[in-house]
């Protein structure tokens, strides 16, 4: 194996176990502990949950309750969470990844 190749394996082993943070194409994030990987790099996690953007319908029905209340704020609305246990994200999806240490 050569030089490169080592340390990509053992940041690889470094990874295992601890929680990512992955956000795929279509703007869902999940939130997991990583088990493994593979040449195509899909990621397998285990005790992830996905957030998801909120529909338009829910933003337009916080707006609207705000506009009802006389609140002059900037509308939050929370991403939806769900749990979705142990599952394979595509790496041909992923846009960006994080550890949380």
């Amino acid at each position: 194996m050569e030089t490169s190749n080592t340390e990509a394996v053992e940041y690889l082993h470094h990874l295992l176990n601890k929680t990512l943070r992955i956000h795929t194409s279509d703007s869902r994030i999940f939130v997991g502990t990583m088990k493994c990987t593979d040449r195509e790099l899909n990621i397998i996690l285990s005790l992830t949950h996905e957030y998801r953007q909120p529909s338009p319908s829910t933003i337009a029905d916080a707006a609207y309750a705000q506009q009802l209340s006389g609140s002059t704020e900037n509308l939050k609305v929370d991403m939806v969470k769900r749990f979705v246990g142990l599952v394979v994200v595509p790496g041909k999806h992923i846009r960006k990844i994080e550890v949380e240490e």
